[in-house]
């Protein structure tokens, strides 16, 4: 029997037939990355702003307050003109200044303008006093704010932490579980997504008497109003993320033996994870509204403690620096939960434009 002459079906494939061979098509020049050449042209702009901001505070004299004058002032100078110096190093070395060069980069154009901003603040309060102290005071007041009360602020935002990350955790895990349960229960959809409805809209900060007067202490309220404020944006977006999953997910899931437990925890939760992360977002500016109202009415120690008492003495530098560390520790804890959303939802990169 002679052999049969090999199909069109045997024949090996060229590589230019399969697609897992075919060659990734070339990154156009414009997104690669580059690596710091030359001179840092932007960082020598910076450089001479913030050399003009240590000048201006140093030679231009601060216009008189009463019998005395802002102090660090000259700290503040010589603050402004380090900084300027350590930019020249980096601007000269180029793409030997290392990873500080590489994370400087980016934030060159932020870096001209924070000394202009703080030049034009110095030149509105210190230098022609066209703002009235008490009430504004120059950037260098910020420091002595640090150096001489820096107990009081630091004991403040340790107590505005603890009470932020108990009512976060609280309200966040409420909220995702009441989420859940009403986008996966018709029995729960229609009996508590109507009351959500109905009470989620109203701001905690309202409830603020009930909750001084049915908690046991005025922490506990505190609490409660701060994992109020959170409950509410999660429960909405994890009922919404869980509703708005295809069947087409379940359907294959069953089709391959899933059970119940198994379509809610691995089915149902990772698909609706990203429009979780956006109720997180969302509570957390929440939060902090709520964390400022309920340190003001009861709670002995906080942030919103320290901006109450700061405004009892007419400390209006001890404000902004408050204000300043409350904007910092927001920033810093969205920051985190960024970072904390791109690691759980890794595996959207590739399928969903970042």
């Amino acid at each position: 029997m002679s052999a049969l002459a090999p199909s069109s079906f045997d024949a090996p494939r060229s590589p230019a037939h399969t697609p897992a061979l075919r060659a990734a098509p070339a990154v156009p020049p414009v997104f690669q990355a580059q690596a710091p050449t030359g001179v840092w042209r932007t960082g020598l702009v910076a450089v001479l702003a913030w050399a003009g901001l240590g000048v201006l505070t140093l030679a231009w004299p601060n216009k008189p307050i009463g019998f005395s004058d802002w102090a660090f002032t000259q700290e503040f100078g010589i603050a402004a003109l380090a900084v300027a110096a350590l930019l020249l190093a980096v601007a000269l070395l180029g793409a030997r200044a290392g990873r500080l060069g590489g994370k400087l980069r980016p934030a060159g154009q932020w870096l001209i303008a924070a000394p202009l901003l703080l030049a034009l603040w110095e030149l509105l309060t210190a230098k022609l006093g066209l703002l009235p102290p008490p009430f504004f005071a120059p950037p260098q007041s910020l420091i002595d704010v640090v150096a001489e009360d820096w107990s009081r602020l630091g004991l403040s935002t340790a107590h505005s932490l603890r009470l932020l990350a108990n009512g976060l955790a609280i309200g966040a895990l409420a909220g995702f579980l009441t989420g859940v349960w009403i986008g996966w229960s018709r029995i729960a959809g229609y009996w508590v997504h109507p009351l959500l409805r109905f009470l989620g809209p109203v701001p905690a900060s309202a409830l603020l008497p009930l909750a001084f007067f049915f908690a046991p202490s005025s922490y506990s309220a505190a609490v409660f109003l701060v994992a109020l404020a959170t409950f509410f944006p999660v429960a909405v977006l994890s009922w919404s993320g869980v509703a708005s999953v295809p069947k087409s997910y379940y359907d294959v899931a069953r089709t391959l033996g899933a059970s119940e437990w198994f379509l809610v925890l691995r089915v149902a939760i990772p698909a609706a994870l990203p429009q979780v992360f956006v109720g997180l977002f969302m509570g957390l500016g929440a939060s902090f509204s709520v964390l400022v109202t309920a340190e003001m009415m009861g709670v002995k120690a906080g942030l919103g403690w320290y901006l109450q008492w700061a405004q009892g003495w007419a400390a209006y530098a001890n404000m902004y620096a408050a204000l300043l560390v409350m904007a910092v520790l927001c920033s810093s804890l969205i920051t985190l939960l960024f970072t904390v959303r791109d690691r759980v939802l890794s595996w959207q990169k590739g399928t969903v434009k970042w």
